[in-house]
């Protein structure tokens, strides 16, 4: 049974003996926010299930654990770039929260603070946010990932207001599905992995806590672009909640050829130094010398770009041309673990963090955004050397 409550699309589903309320909620909205109030203060519902990860969990319990978060792990497990995504996500949605006054999941926010206040269980139903991530960028062919991080890129750099058409979609459907959105050229790309996957995933978790705990009344806030799926999911039902869920959160082996390509260039360049000496020492020197240059002033000035401590440059230009012939160590490594040795950063860098990332000038001030951004711009710099170099290599050969 679907209704309208306020405003509100809700949806009754029985399973069992228990029953459970979808409320479509709109992210941006504080009705919504007030409709989940109204709703918990009934006492009608004995648990309380949000479209949260435990990841967004967390962040939303204990603002403070970014403070907590090791920069050295953080770069040693690749997942710098992620962290950057979610700093990019979190300066879009800063200006949604500047434009409509409220913090966007303010309704989720309110249904977790109230079941805590009043002891009732805080069911965790969503996918964590890194696995569907990784999965998105897996569903995009490799070509469109750039335009996806070029386009959060652009989401920090815009202060222009959320077009209408914004608002309605973020009004009818998924956060994450319409930040993509904005930057996807087709949306298709995004919309398995980030909605429909997500409504079995959630309607898996939901079956897998009635079966686990017997809830007899559960209030589901979830976006409203989410309820027809959910619900069609729990009427069809789900033979094995458990392992819909492995099957959902595992991450397909990527491609091995993109890890290959680096050790083929390695193999040509080292190749083309052979060559080289094998001609004459003084092109084999000087093939060397092209190497160095190119490949250490490039990830130099990505590191220069990143506003990056004047010794970081400087290891840029001495790290990149070595670690360029050795895939498993990046340049952004080295050069973001001297900027830590040399800047470290504070406890108020980890407090402003999401506050400065979502301006510009904040992605630069800060010391830990800062270092993110002196790990990627000498790496993308390194990277770019690696290539053009090879290619002056092989003209100074073939000429």
């Amino acid at each position: 049974m679907t209704q309208q409550s306020d405003q509100e699309p809700r949806a009754d589903v029985r399973i069992g003996d228990s029953r459970i309320t979808l409320l479509g909620t709109a992210h941006v909205s504080r009705a919504s926010a007030d409709q989940v109030e109204k709703l918990l203060q009934s006492g009608e519902y004995d648990a309380v299930a949000v479209e949260l990860c435990p990841g967004r969990y967390n962040a939303l319990i204990d603002p403070d654990a970014l403070s907590r978060m090791d920069l050295f792990k953080v770069f040693r497990q690749g997942k710098a770039s992620m962290v950057a995504a979610n700093l990019a996500l979190g300066a879009y949605q800063q200006r949604l929260a500047e434009q409509f006054d409220i913090e966007p999941g303010a309704e989720q926010r309110a249904a977790v603070h109230y079941a805590r206040d009043n002891h009732r269980p805080v069911l965790l139903i969503d996918r964590e946010i890194g696995v569907t991530l990784k999965r998105v960028l897996r569903n995009v062919p490799w070509w469109k990932r750039f335009g996806l991080f070029a386009g959060l890129l652009a989401s920090v750099i815009s202060r222009e207001e959320v077009s209408e058409e914004e608002i309605e979609a973020l009004k009818e459907g998924d956060m994450l599905e319409t930040t993509f959105a904005e930057f996807a050229a087709d949306r298709q790309d995004l919309f398995h992995p980030l909605i429909s996957e997500r409504d079995e995933y959630m309607a898996a978790r939901l079956l897998q806590e009635v079966a686990a705990n017997s809830h007899e009344n559960i209030l589901a806030v979830i976006g409203a672009g989410h309820l027809k799926g959910v619900k069609g999911y729990l009427e069809q039902g789900i033979s094995d909640p458990a392992a819909t869920i492995a099957e959902l959160d595992h991450l397909p082996r990527p491609s091995r050829w993109p890890k290959l390509v680096p050790w083929l260039v390695v193999a040509l360049v080292l190749i083309g130094f052979a060559v080289g000496f094998a001609r004459s020492p003084s092109l084999g020197w000087q093939l060397v010398m092209d190497w160095v240059l190119i490949n250490g002033v490039l990830s130099a000035l990505g590191a220069l770009v990143a506003a990056a401590h004047p010794l970081t440059v400087v290891t840029a230009f001495l790290a990149a041309p070595i670690t360029s012939l050795n895939p498993t160590v990046g340049a952004g490594m080295v050069t973001a673990a001297v900027e830590i040795y040399l800047r470290k950063p504070r406890v108020g860098d980890f407090s402003r963090l999401r506050h400065d990332t979502s301006e510009l000038k904040g992605w630069w001030r800060n010391r830990v955004s800062r270092t993110l951004l002196v790990f990627l711009f000498s790496t993308l710099g390194s990277a770019a050397g690696t290539y053009v170099a090879g290619f002056r290599i092989f003209e100074r050969l073939s000429g």
